[in-house]
C-alpha cells in the first residue's frame, strides 16, 4: 500500500450511453461495478474517496466519502480531480490516484507504476498510457493512447486546476501537457486492462471478461 497517497474514484458522469443510469452501480458478476474498482484500489492507497454527483445516499452501504464536483454544466472528468484534490488537501495528502469507476479490470499495480513514472517531478503528474490503435481514446505525441481518468495528480495545483476550468477547459491533457504531465506506459495483454463499460454490450463482454479472469 502507498502509505501518503489517496485514491478517488471518479463517478460523476451521467452515464447517458447507459440510458442515464449510475453506472457505478450496475451489476457485474453478482457485485456493482463499484465494489470491483473499489477491491482493486482499496490495496494501492491509503484512503478513498468517491467523486458523485447528485444524492450521495445511494452510495452509503460503501462507507466512503462522497466528494461532488464544485463546478457545475458537468465539465468532465477534471472536475472530479478537483473534487478530489479539495478532499485530499483537506487530510493533509499530496497527491492522489484516480480510477474510473466503470473500469473494473484495471492494473493491480496502477499506483506503482504511476509513482515510479513520477521521479523527478516537482509536481506528480502523470496519466496512464497503453500502446494500441486509438479510437475513441486520442494518441499522444508520444504514439501512446492515454487513458486521463487515471492518473497521479498533486494537491498543490488544485487552485490552478480550479481556475482552468473556471476558463472553460475540459480536455485533460490540455492542462496536463502544460505542467509536465507523463505517461506511464502499461501492458495490454488478451485486452485493454482500462476497458470501459459504456453500453449495454460493453456490459456484457465485461461479464465475459469477468469469468475469464477467473480461470
Amino acid at each position: 500500500m502507498t502509505d501518503h497517497i489517496l485514491g478517488v474514484i471518479l463517478a460523476g458522469g451521467q452515464g447517458t450511453r447507459m440510458g442515464g443510469c449510475d453506472k457505478a452501480l450496475l451489476q457485474l458478476g453478482g457485485q456493482t461495478l463499484l465494489s470491483h474498482v473499489i477491491t482493486r484500489l482499496r490495496p494501492q492507497v491509503a484512503e478513498i474517496a468517491l467523486n458523485a454527483n447528485g444524492d450521495a445516499a445511494r452510495f452509503a452501504d460503501f462507507g466512503l466519502p462522497v466528494v461532488a464536483d464544485s463546478i457545475a454544466g458537468h465539465p468532465g472528468p477534471l472536475a472530479g480531480v478537483l473534487a478530489g484534490l479539495d478532499w485530499a488537501a483537506g487530510q493533509g495528502a499530496q497527491a492522489i490516484i484516480t480510477v474510473a469507476a466503470d473500469t473494473p479490470f484495471f492494473p493491480n499495480d496502477l499506483a506503482a507504476h504511476l509513482l515510479e513514472a513520477s521521479h523527478g517531478q516537482e509536481h506528480p503528474l502523470v496519466l496512464a498510457a497503453t500502446k494500441g490503435e486509438a479510437q475513441t481514446k486520442s494518441k499522444s505525441k508520444s504514439g501512446l493512447i492515454r487513458h486521463p481518468t487515471f492518473g497521479l495528480w498533486p494537491v498543490a495545483l488544485r487552485d490552478d486546476l480550479r481556475a482552468a476550468l473556471g476558463g472553460g477547459l475540459k480536455k485533460v491533457v490540455l492542462w496536463s501537457d502544460p505542467h509536465g504531465g507523463r505517461e506511464a506506459l502499461f501492458p495490454v495483454g488478451d485486452f485493454d486492462p482500462f476497458f470501459n463499460i459504456n453500453t449495454p454490450e460493453d456490459l456484457t463482454r465485461a461479464d465475459a471478461l469477468l469469468q475469464q479472469e477467473a480461470t
